[in-house]
């Protein structure tokens, strides 16, 4: 499947580009080479190869949760600029 200049304007057009003559020659060439490269690897035999994610295994850096003491609900609401009810009152939200 080659790209077109025609595809190339099309889709320049689609993403608000505005493209000199220069430039949608540069593309078309560099998009069919992508392409080109695309098909020479689905020719690739990968009968044996085991499907993978990540080129080398990741393992998972986040520490284990722990419950820690923390500041008191008071505490918390005595730096409220405005509370009500052990809550933080905020300013009403117009959804219009």
């Amino acid at each position: 499947m080659a790209i077109s200049r025609e595809d190339v304007i099309y889709v320049a057009g689609l993403a608000r580009l505005e493209l000199n003559e220069q430039e949608i020659q540069d593309y078309t060439l560099q998009l069919n080479s992508i392409l080109d490269y695309a098909a020479m690897l689905e020719r690739l035999d990968t009968d044996g190869v085991v499907p993978t994610a990540h080129a080398v295994p990741l393992h998972n850096v986040l520490r284990e949760d722990e419950v820690k003491p923390s500041i008191s609900h008071d505490k918390t609401l005595r730096n409220a600029p405005d509370a009500e009810e052990g809550f933080f009152r905020v300013p009403r939200i117009s959804l219009t």
